[in-house]
């Protein structure tokens, strides 16, 4: 590793919003990892114990007094960032584990990518027959592409944050490593919220997406990214080590 990447620090950052019951498994995976030297998590106004939960050694905790949304609640933990380089993680990831951190953080930090992001097993379908989940929530990224951007972050859409960086990943011609997590799920909304609430979430979801990029873009925003992955060796036995 030479000394551009010996300078690279990361901030973790775990937005959450009533994930009492899952966030334990996520920190589990970060904390004390030797890749990372700062946590973040950001309550985003729960009604559940997730701040308690969160509350761990080594574990910076913001609690907002109202609910920003994923977007704001992000804009919240890069402000208070210090890392040359942002992790964000879902907070309700189920078997996350410190090799797939590993494996997301090491093309960036050995210089190979400038960006990364995750493919989960239960990605839908076609994203793995595309070789890329462009609205994965687990992404690397140097903190300087969007620290002078959170009032934008905070003006997108609660669920816009992911098309927004794929746009600023492609007009600064980064170079995207597609890392496989194949025993990594996030459960879908129906199976956390039930079949009703979880459709009208799935719905607003989108929504969302859409309020921030068109479907044209969506499909430029997927060309353009695969064009901009090299191939990488994807190691089935990286260590945190």
């Amino acid at each position: 590793m030479d000394k551009n990447a010996e300078r690279i620090s990361v901030s973790c950052i775990i937005p959450a919003h009533n994930e009492a019951r899952r966030i334990g498994k996520v920190l589990d995976a970060v904390v004390g990892h030797p890749l990372i030297g700062e946590i973040i998590v950001v309550d985003d106004c729960s009604s559940d114990d997730t701040a308690a939960q969160a509350q761990r050694d080594g574990v910076k905790l913001i609690p907002l007094p109202q609910n920003l949304g994923k977007s704001g609640a992000v804009a919240s933990g890069i402000a208070a960032a210090s890392g040359s380089h942002l992790l964000l993680l879902d907070a309700d990831l189920v078997g996350l584990t410190a090799n797939d951190i590993n494996a997301l953080l090491q093309s960036v930090l050995s210089q190979q990518v400038d960006v990364s992001l995750s493919l989960r097993r239960n990605s839908p379908r076609l994203w793995h027959l595309i070789g890329l989940d462009y609205i994965s929530g687990e992404r690397v990224f140097p903190r300087s592409l969007v620290a002078s951007r959170l009032a934008e972050i905070r003006a997108l859409a609660n669920f816009g944050l992911e098309v927004w960086l794929n746009r600023l990943w492609i007009a600064e011609n980064y170079r995207i490593a597609v890392v496989h997590w194949p025993d990594v799920i996030s459960p879908y909304k129906a199976q956390k919220m039930g079949w009703l609430r979880g459709i009208k979430a799935d719905c607003a979801m989108t929504r969302d997406i859409l309020r921030t990029i068109s479907p044209r873009q969506i499909l430029q925003q997927i060309m353009a990214m695969k064009r901009q992955s090299p191939p990488l060796p994807q190691p089935n036995d990286a260590s945190a080590s």
